[in-house]
């Protein structure tokens, strides 16, 4: 079973970050399991994106970006392409970095009960973030995020299991679709955090690393659904823990471990803080990789031995770190990075939606009409979702 795993895990392990525990964790509080349905609304089209991506980058033996640098033949509008895609993968993922460094941090603040050591911490994260870059191999990166989603998603999922949740309320709050009041933006919030445009690039190209032309597509499929479904199980289980917690006000995974603690047990509290802390690790490493990725498709550079590629994971890295130590808030960046990934995430679907249909590209494994509706149906709301999320944006300045 292990050896069919592959990038599949990593995608996973991508978009459950510190980002989407506190968003289930505000869901789960604010409106307890009413919002389920959004989780697993989220995961299918993540599944059916990824797997499009997944197929192109199996079939074609390129990054998504040397596909789309191949098939546009407009210069004018290949270059505005590649030119959102640079900006917002690089800038967007240095902005997030610290965020995900952040994550680990309160993770390990809670493991060790202390805050003894607030610039201490982001510096062993991101060391050892870069120490396991630096030498990883592919295969080596499998095994350690294997490891670390695993003991991730056993965490969150004990956690869960220990409130005693009601399964009727579940199978309410994941088959009943509600818009409790003032949800909306909580559930666009639940979508944008799981449908991560970057995640896109980083499938296409570790599909090549994985199985390079000795793969099949079943296995390719297999590997998808099942990480994907397990990202989206420990995504439940946070908003299951969280709508069970004795809190009104929240703003991350911890302060909702205070609330489960009188109820539970300073064991609630651990397997919570371990698994932030395996959240934050992971996704402090597929973003700076991700984003390397997609520097390399750009320029062509030789892969991931090049020390250009190695540069812009470090660049990333570095600035996580830097602005995490020295608490500077770059808001004007992230929010930038916001407008860019909204822009980012449409375009992508609609070209994945093209190049997965180009028999020149996937042969006669391109879209079936089925996954072409889910391919517009997931178009349509990813503008609807981008043009709100920039209005929010810019209402801020």
């Amino acid at each position: 079973m292990f050896k069919k795993i592959g990038p599949g895990i990593l995608v996973a392990a991508a978009f459950v970050g510190p980002g989407t525990i506190t968003i289930c964790t505000i869901a789960g509080v604010r409106f307890d399991f009413a919002l389920i349905w959004a989780i697993l609304l989220s995961i299918l089209a993540t599944m059916a994106l990824q797997e499009m991506a997944g197929r192109i980058g199996f079939l074609s033996q390129q990054g998504l970006v040397d596909v789309v640098k191949n098939q546009i033949k407009v210069k004018w509008f290949r270059n505005f392409v590649i030119g959102v895609v640079l900006a917002a993968i690089l800038i967007g993922n240095a902005a997030y970095e610290a965020g995900n460094i952040g994550g680990a941090t309160l993770g390990l603040e809670g493991i060790y009960n202390s805050r003894d050591f607030p610039f201490l911490y982001p510096l062993i994260i991101g060391f050892l973030a870069f120490i396991i870059l630096w030498i990883g191999s592919y295969k080596i990166l499998e095994r350690i995020f294997i490891a670390l989603v695993s003991l991730m998603g056993l965490c969150f999922v004990i956690a869960a299991i220990l409130t005693k949740p009601s399964l009727l309320e579940i199978l309410k709050g994941t088959f009943v679709p509600t818009f409790p009041d003032e949800s909306i933006l909580t559930i666009m919030a639940l979508i944008g955090t799981t449908v991560v445009p970057y995640n896109l690039f980083l499938h296409a190209a570790l599909v090549k690393e994985k199985w390079g032309t000795s793969g099949n597509l079943s296995v390719i499929r297999q590997d998808t659904v099942v990480s994907i479904a397990i990202g989206g199980i420990v995504s439940i289980s946070i908003l299951i823990t969280a709508a069970a917690s004795q809190i009104t006000d929240v703003t991350n995974v911890m302060d909702m471990a205070k609330g489960v603690e009188p109820l539970f047990g300073r064991m609630a509290v651990y397997f919570m803080a371990t698994g932030l802390f395996c959240a934050g690790i992971t996704s402090a490493m597929t973003a700076p990789l991700a984003a390397a990725y997609v520097a390399n498709s750009c320029f062509g550079w030789k892969g991931t031995k090049d020390i250009r590629f190695k540069l812009v994971w470090m660049i990333i890295l570095f600035l996580g770190v830097f602005f995490l130590s020295f608490d500077i808030k770059p808001i004007q960046v992230i929010q930038f990075a916001q407008i860019a990934n909204a822009i980012l995430l449409p375009i992508m679907a609609i070209l994945l939606l093209w190049i997965a249909n180009k028999k020149a590209i996937v042969g006669k494994h391109k879209n079936t009409w089925a996954q072409n509706l889910i391919g517009f149906v997931i178009i349509g709301f990813s503008f609807f979702l981008g043009i709100k999320s920039i209005l929010k944006v810019l209402e801020m300045f």
